[in-house]
Parts: C-alpha cells; structure tokens; sequence
C-alpha cells in the first residue's frame, strides 16, 4: 500500500465546509479548542458562526456530552440558528461520544445535523459524505440529491488518485511559474490575431477566483483582436442553493465583461466530470492557445504548451515535474475568495490586462 507522506485535506474540514454549503448558520466542533482553527476563522469570514466545546485533558478521561448540550443550548440563545452543525473530532469519536444523544437532550429549536467525523476516516471527502448523509436523513436535502453529491465527491477522490496531489507519496509545494511568461504568452498569440481556448474548472467558491481568468483574457481580446472560446462549469441550475448563488453571481460579473460563454460544461459541484467534459471540447477544438483556470490536473488531454493556473502548492509541484511549465499559482485564492460575492482579482489576470494595455499603446477600456 502506498503510503502519502505530505499532509492531505482533512475529513474534518471538508465536513464543516459541506456544512457552510448547506448554509448551517452555527458549526460546533466538538473537541479540542484549536481543532480546526484556521478554517474556523475563513468560516467565520463566510458568514458561518463557529464555536467549540474546547475539550481538556478532563473531557477525555470522563467525557464531555453534557458539555456539548450545554453548547447546543447557548448556541440556540444566542444565535436563534435554523440549522446547526454539529462536528466531531479526532478527540471526541476516539473516547465514543454520541452526537446524536447530546442532540436529542439538547433539544433545541433548530434543525441539528450530528456528524461522526474523525482525521483517521481516510479522504477528506469522507467527510462531506457524512453530512450528505445526515442531511438527506433530516430532510434537508433530497435523498437524489445527496446520492448526486456523494457521487460527485466519490469521483474527486478517484480523480486526485489517478493525477491529483494523492498520485504521489510526497509532493514539495510549489508557487509555480513565472505569471510574467504565461501572461505573455496569452497576449502575443491574441495580438497576433492567434486563437485561444479559456477553460474555468472550478471548486466550488473558487469560482469567484479563477473566473477572472475569462474577464482578463477578454479584456485583452477587446485590445488587441483574437479569437477566443470559453468553457466554464458555471451552471447555476446544478447545485445546493449556495453553490447555485455562486454560479449566478459569476455569471452576473462575467456578463458585465463582455464575457460569452461557448459552453457550459455543468455545475460547480461538479468539478471532477465537467473536467472530462472540457477535455472532449478542448479536443475538437484547434487553437493556438490553451488556457485551463481551477482544478487544471481535472482536465484530461493538457498539453505542456498549455497555461494552467491552480491554488494548489503540491498540485503545481506536480504539474511542474510533469511537464507544464506554464504552470502558475495564485496561491491566496482561498482566503480571499471566503465572503466573495463578486470576482476576485488575480495576478496573472491582471497581468493579461497590463501587457495588453501597453500593446495597445496605453490604451483601457
């Protein structure tokens, strides 16, 4: 069995973000009080009220379920939430707490989903199938529903084991390659009348990132000339209601851009299928120029003369050693993107703007 040596996406965190996309207006973490703290804080960013039962050394020994219902009943004074979340942690599930035990003794006016979520349940995507599943079972969302969503992020697993960051035993992080050369790139092939194919393949909220790889690159068509085709995965009927609103709002800004998309390749959720589905349109298409913004390594057929931009360290690492030298990182996405509602400026984007100004002779639009 090979063994991955560099962290992983943990199951904890991808249970509380599949919570924040359920809209959970309160997410308690039931363990220690550092136990996701970073993502605690980007939540909070989203809107999403985190708060901890703080574990000790004495809730270890002598468990903490009266604790955890005292919690869910503050939370319910304080916040008057609809829907809550409750997490478990490594801490809690090894010591055998019952969610759903403090849940009903609780007893509070919201809608609570117990999730038994741990860091040793394997993929990170293990834990967003936990609360698939309880939220199908609480009625929150359709039993169809969930099994789409479970299919979705079976999928995603598979594919970062066959060439994602779970394909190798260790992957060095990486910031990529120099944005200065792919921005070039993209500009020479538009200002020599050249065509280019601009893929989004995004997860989710970094939509609102990676999107501005679409508004950049038209805004240098407008300059300079070229033919450009745009794929997205940006279908804002697919989706929990959140994931549909991201769509939506990228759309709205995209269309201020001038920006026309050739196809949509299905929703944000998506990601591991509108992948292939961008990889069979790249395939009957010839252009000069490829340029794949999001889960890049989703995108089967990239060439090394592609230009791929990602989030991902590792990813790009990866990438890099495999070829695609036009690789680049806009490494800060996810923190910038957390209480977004509109694109988010990238680096290379705004680069594909600046060179296409200066060629043009200074000239904006």
């Amino acid at each position: 069995m090979n063994i991955i040596i560099h962290p992983r996406p943990n199951p904890i965190i991808a249970a509380m973000y599949t919570l924040r996309d359920l809209d959970a207006d309160v997410i308690i973490i039931h363990g220690p009080s550092g136990c996701g703290f970073m993502a605690s804080r980007l939540m909070e960013e989203a809107g999403v009220h985190v708060v901890t039962t703080a574990m000790g050394d004495e809730q270890l020994i002598f468990g903490s379920e009266d604790r955890l219902v005292d919690l869910l009943r503050e939370v319910d004074e304080r916040f008057s939430p609809s829907l809550v979340g409750v997490v478990g942690t490594c801490a809690s599930m090894i010591i055998g707490e019952n969610l759903e035990s403090a849940v009903d003794s609780a007893d509070i006016g919201a809608t609570v989903l117990p999730v038994e979520s741990h860091g040793c349940m394997g993929a990170n995507t293990n834990g967003a199938i936990l609360v698939m599943g309880v939220a199908a079972e609480r009625g929150i969302i359709s039993t169809e529903e969930a099994a789409r969503q479970i299919a979705m992020l079976k999928a995603a697993t598979a594919m970062e084991v066959s060439r994602g960051m779970a394909s190798h035993d260790y992957l060095p992080p990486s910031r990529g390659a120099t944005k200065l050369e792919a921005a070039r790139r993209v500009v020479n092939v538009l200002d020599e009348g050249g065509s280019v194919a601009v893929v989004l393949n995004a997860k989710k909220e970094l939509a609102y990132r990676f999107a501005d790889l679409l508004s950049a690159v038209e805004h240098a068509r407008k300059l300079l000339g070229g033919e450009v085709t745009y794929i997205a995965n940006l279908d804002p009927d697919i989706g929990l209601p959140r994931i549909q609103r991201y769509a939506r709002d990228v759309l709205t800004d995209l269309e201020c851009a001038g920006v026309n998309l050739d196809h949509i390749t299905g929703g944000l959720d998506e990601y591991p299928l509108t992948g292939e589905r961008a990889g069979e349109i790249l395939a009957d298409l010839s252009v000069e120029l490829r340029l794949v913004a999001g889960l890049a390594h989703s995108v089967p057929g990239i060439r090394e003369n592609d230009v791929l931009v990602t989030d991902q360290p590792r990813q790009l690492a990866h990438l890099l050693a495999s070829g695609f030298s036009l690789s680049v990182g806009e490494i800060s996405s996810h923190s910038a993107i957390m209480a977004a509602r509109h694109i988010v400026a990238t680096d290379t984007g705004d680069l594909i703007r600046q060179l296409a100004e200066e060629r043009a002779g200074g000239a904006r639009i």
